[in-house]
């Protein structure tokens, strides 16, 4: 810094330091350290008492820890919970591509509006997170139920004899997620769509491309950053959801959130639960990877 406000150096590099360091520390703080309690509760032995779970220093002797892997080894015996994670990972996978094909028209048509339009647009898609998400799920049952209003609307105009089976189906689950999650691929997609220059369209166009080669080769593929977060938006957060499955997807739903919440309330295994939960945030570990990498490549070419 120069000029008349520069700071001196020490307190330049202590400011300099101080914002760098405040997200790590919240980081630290909020995220590795639950974590790292998780963490260590997975290699504990339930028992009867307060915590329902052993301690990890072993009450044999001073420095001896008492580490269990019984946990890792049932998660890998018993098929449900094997079950539960590859619905998981396929229900937010479809959930994802669903967004995607539907925000992407969406926040194109958006990012190529009128700028008054604009601005009414976005307020459209961030709208619904101005109501509870509990409640917008609520409705949900009463739009999909036997009686509810797609099946009202069928039978009023013939289309079908008898209500259709939709509410407590891998179907409504779709649904859930697709309308809770869609505003997450839209906003970071039109943030990629809307700094694109039209010069590049247009001069495409003049050189004889199509509108589907222009499509393909300049607008798929500077939107690419903005398609890679929308995905994670929603993947990562869809993967481990329990409200949407709990009460859509019925009792049948094996998604991984809501074997989890049984673990950790019904049975009381705390052990378990932290074993789940530990799989789980390595299993999303990929994907954030992925984007790193892509993101990190992005910038490096911007430079």
């Amino acid at each position: 810094m120069t000029g008349p406000t520069a700071l001196p150096p020490r307190v330049d590099r202590w400011w300099r330091r101080t914002v760098i360091g405040m997200p790590y520390a919240w980081l630290l703080l909020f995220f590795l350290v639950p974590f790292l309690l998780v963490f260590k509760i997975s290699f504990s032995d339930p028992i009867v008492g307060q915590p329902p779970f052993t301690p990890l220093l072993s009450p044999q002797g001073p420095g001896l820890f008492h580490i269990s892997w019984d946990n890792y080894r049932f998660l890998f015996d018993d098929d449900l919970y094997l079950v539960s994670y590859l619905k998981s990972v396929h229900i937010a996978f479809i959930s994802t591509l669903l967004c995607l094909l539907l925000g992407y028209p969406l926040a194109y048509a958006i990012a190529r509006a009128q700028p008054p339009w604009r601005n009414v647009l976005l307020l459209l898609i961030i709208l619904p997170f101005w109501t509870s998400f509990l409640l917008r799920v609520y409705a949900w049952m009463g739009v999909l139920g036997d009686h509810g209003l797609i099946n009202n609307l069928l039978l009023w105009l013939g289309v079908i004899r008898q209500p259709l089976k939709i509410l407590y189906t891998d179907l409504a689950v779709y649904l859930g997620i697709l309308y809770s999650y869609l505003p997450y691929m839209v906003l970071p997609l039109y943030a990629s769509l809307e700094r694109l220059d039209p010069d590049l369209h247009e001069a495409a166009a003049d050189l004889g491309a199509a509108p589907l080669t222009v499509f393909r080769d300049i607008t798929l593929p500077l939107s690419l950053p903005g398609i890679i977060a929308g995905s994670m938006l929603v993947f990562i957060p869809a993967i481990g959801e329990f409200v949407i499955p709990s009460l859509l997807g019925g009792l049948d739903s094996l998604m991984i959130g809501r074997t989890l919440y049984d673990e950790f309330f019904s049975n009381r295994d705390w052990p378990l639960s932290a074993a789940v939960a530990t799989v789980l945030l390595l299993i999303l570990v990929l994907p954030i990877m992925v984007f790193q990498h892509f993101q990190a490549r992005d910038q490096a070419g911007v430079q």
